[in-house]
């Protein structure tokens, strides 16, 4: 069952399978099936191998030629990033579609184990999905019963975006004992400006940035030194790729979370 769920059934193990997003294809890699994969879209940069994969447009506009004429016989569809009408016309060419959109944990690990079915890979896809599990939980463990600290995400710049606590990355920061100080907002990715978050004054800043070595949205808050994150310098970068995206690798972007926060916790600044 697919995250929009529908049943997705083939008559035997994907052999060419076209991942939609840069997620998608990450996940396709984790549940051991990468050496499958014949189509990839932008920014599909990890593993490495995913970079030598065709390139059928991007995720917000495929290219529904090329990428019918790669043959597939599974397509990974990303169920809010893809165009609907595009998918809609790949199932109409019978091709099957299986939408993803992780939302917690427990999800990704569920991704990872139903795309190794879809692939015939189950015992890999069950042992990285195993891995990753237990090592969110050993994170969970270590930061459990410690002091909230108020925390704010930067997702996006222009417009500035944060996260909510039903967002992947607001249940991240909740296992971290962090204190999502727009958590309680409606949308799943608020939109906001500077006034919010000096009205909130959170105790740490972390932002995804728009590159893995681009800070630079850092900057911006430095001109609001009476900030409580300015002021304890508690400013602080994740590459995106590792939070962003619902992948095993976000457990490593959740250590790095953590510890970000847990510095502003040392900082005294909950």
């Amino acid at each position: 069952m697919d995250d929009l769920g529908r049943d997705v059934c083939l008559e035997a193990p994907a052999q060419r399978i076209a991942a939609l997003s840069p997620g998608a294809t990450e996940l396709v890699f984790a549940a051991g099936a990468g050496e499958k994969v014949v189509a990839v879209v932008s920014f599909s940069d990890y593993p490495p191998k995913a970079r030598e994969i065709t390139s059928v447009g991007s995720h917000t506009r495929l290219d529904l030629e090329a990428l019918v004429a790669l043959a597939p016989d599974l397509a990974i569809g990303w169920v809010t990033g893809n165009p609907a009408e595009q998918l809609e016309t790949l199932e109409a060419l019978d091709m099957a579609v299986f939408y993803i959109e992780p939302r917690s944990v427990e999800g990704v690990a569920s991704a990872i184990e139903r795309l190794a079915e879809l692939a015939g890979t189950d015992a890999e896809g069950r042992r990285v999905a195993d891995d990753f599990t237990n090592a969110m939980d050993e994170l969970s463990a270590r930061y459990a019963g410690r002091a909230p600290v108020d925390t704010f995400y930067q997702v996006w710049d222009s417009p500035l975006m944060s996260v909510n606590d039903a967002h992947l990355i607001g249940q991240v920061i909740s296992l971290c004992g962090g204190r999502n100080v727009f958590g309680g907002l409606d949308r799943l990715v608020p939109r906001l400006d500077d006034e919010a978050v000096l009205a909130a004054d959170p105790a740490v800043i972390v932002a995804g940035g728009m590159g893995e070595e681009n800070r630079h949205w850092l900057d911006h808050w430095a001109q609001y030194p009476h900030l409580r994150a300015v002021k304890n310098d508690q400013l602080h970068f994740v590459p995106p790729s590792l939070i962003q995206r619902p992948t095993p690798r976000l457990a490593e972007g959740a250590r790095l979370l953590c510890e970000h926060i847990e510095r502003a916790r040392a900082a005294g600044t909950p």
